[in-house]
Parts: structure tokens; sequence; C-alpha cells
């Protein structure tokens, strides 16, 4: 595993939990937004109130359906400015919770401040990267505990959009880049089609398309698709390095060091389905 791939891994749980924490879904019913309207607006806020296409683009693996329930009503019912102070506050709220006085520690004022390093090294690479881009715009907290958080934002948006770049390259669509996802092994086919809105026809059709290219054969990868998956892999942990290699590999393993406690007590609190699949931190990967 290379140290991009690693830090990334060993920090993603302290971003993630936000999808996950009860007190971010409390704040976005409280601004009166509902169902999956929360998850979509809370994470497009940094691009402004956008369209539906431009959620659908830049989130790539889900049912462009599911997103039109939720944008642009969202932006009828609260505005973004408003939407990421409640995520704020709810990240405030929960790490607070879960991770009590930890938050206040020069422990995590060191952690922040090498995250935050990390992220601003790469301010002025925002060609392709509209997710990195937008959350870079927005102003940052004082707390170290949610300058963490921020700055992970920041780099798995970072990652994330070149992900992105890599599953187009490989001329994969959103829902076929989840199928062969899931037939690595590395989640659950049904929880990928379940929380991306798809429909069992639709993923039987994006299988069979696969197993037309030669990724797949009876539900598992081929030679050729696990080839081409590790491929997607490696272009990804490549796009990426830059950030941590602005730490070098000394940092990057301290900073690993002092978060790999928070994250695994974050994802014991808040994603114990992940922590039984793995013993380390996982990672919680934007897209397939």
């Amino acid at each position: 595993m290379t140290p991009e791939h690693r830090t990334w891994r060993m920090m993603e749980p302290l971003h993630g939990m936000i999808y996950f924490s009860p007190e971010a879904d409390a704040a976005y019913r409280q601004l009166g937004l509902t169902g999956r309207m929360g998850y979509f607006a809370s994470r497009a806020a940094a691009l402004g109130p956008v369209p539906a296409e431009a959620v659908i683009a830049t989130f790539y693996n889900f049912n462009p359906q599911v997103v039109r329930q939720a944008i642009p009503a969202a932006w009828h019912i609260s505005s973004p400015a408003d939407i990421l102070d409640a995520r704020l506050s709810a990240v405030d709220a929960t790490l607070r919770r879960v991770l009590g006085d930890v938050v206040d520690s020069p422990e995590m004022s060191r952690a922040a401040a090498l995250a935050q390093e990390a992220a601003q090294a790469i301010s002025g690479e925002l060609s392709g990267r509209p997710l990195y881009a937008a959350h870079l715009s927005l102003p940052w907290p004082t707390a170290p505990h949610l300058v963490l958080w921020h700055a992970q934002t920041l780099l798995r948006e970072f990652r994330g959009d070149g992900h992105l770049a890599a599953l187009l390259a490989a001329e994969l669509s959103g829902i076929e880049a989840l199928v062969s996802h899931a037939a690595t092994g590395a989640v659950p086919a049904e929880t990928l089609r379940v929380t991306r809105g798809w429909t069992e026809t639709d993923w039987a059709a994006a299988v069979n398309r696969l197993e037309e290219r030669g990724w797949l054969r009876n539900g598992s990868l081929t030679v050729r698709g696990r080839r081409e998956r590790e491929g997607i892999e490696e272009a990804t942990d490549r796009m990426s390095r830059a950030p941590y290699a602005a730490l070098g590999d000394d940092r990057c393993q301290e900073l690993c060091s002092l978060v790999r406690p928070w994250s695994k007590h974050v994802v014991a609190e808040l994603m114990p389905w992940a922590a039984a699949r793995n013993s380390e931190a996982p990672g919680t990967p934007r897209t397939g």
C-alpha cells in the first residue's frame, strides 16, 4: 500500500463519519431537509445552489432520479450557507461526543496542522478538481478538530475528483463503476446498489455490459477485470500523491499514528459494519 493510500485510508473515517452522524441528520431535519436532501445538499453546498445535473456529474455514481428528488428542491428550503453551517456544527457535536477531551489535546492540534499543510499544498492544482476547488473556497474553521475534518474533506474530494477521471478513462459509467467495485469484494453489491438508488434491473444490465466487455464472469472479476480495477486504483493513487508528497513519508507516518486511534473509535461508534470488515480504519471512497 502506497503512503498516499495508507494516509488517506487512515484519515478518511474522520471525514466520512458525517454521513452516519445522528447529529447531522437532526441538523438537516431542523432546516427542513428530508430524506436524502441532507446528504446531497450538504456535500454539494460548497458549489452553491447548483442544478441537479452538476450534482449528478460530480457525485458520479448515484441514480440521477434519486439526485433529482433532492436537488434543486433543497435550495428552495434552505440556503447553501445555512446547510454548510449546520454540517460544521454537526461535525463539532459528533466529534466531541465520540472522541471526548481528545478534541482539545496537543495531539489533535498537531494532526490538524499536518493535515492542513497537506490540503493547502495542492491549492494551485484546481484543474479537473471541482469538489476540491469548491471546498477550498470555504473559510477554514479555527478549532483543531474542525481544521482536521475540513482538511480531510479537501483531501478526500481531491482524491475523489481524480478517481472520477480514472473511471472515465476506463470508460465506466457510474453504475458500472459500482458493479466492478462490488466484484472486488470490498463492499457488498446490495449495499452499493441500494445506497446509490439503482434498481435490480439497472444493476443486472450493468453486470451484463461488463460481462460483454470481459470484465466479469458469473458475477466475479476476470483476470482482465482485476487488472483494470487495479489500474484504476493505481491511477487514483498517482493522481492523489501530491499532498502527501508535500508532507513526506515521515510526517505521513506521524499523521497516521496520531489519527489511528481516533479513526478506529469513530468507525466503531458510527460505522460498525466497516469495523467488522477491516481491522484497520477503513477508507470510504467517494465512488466505485
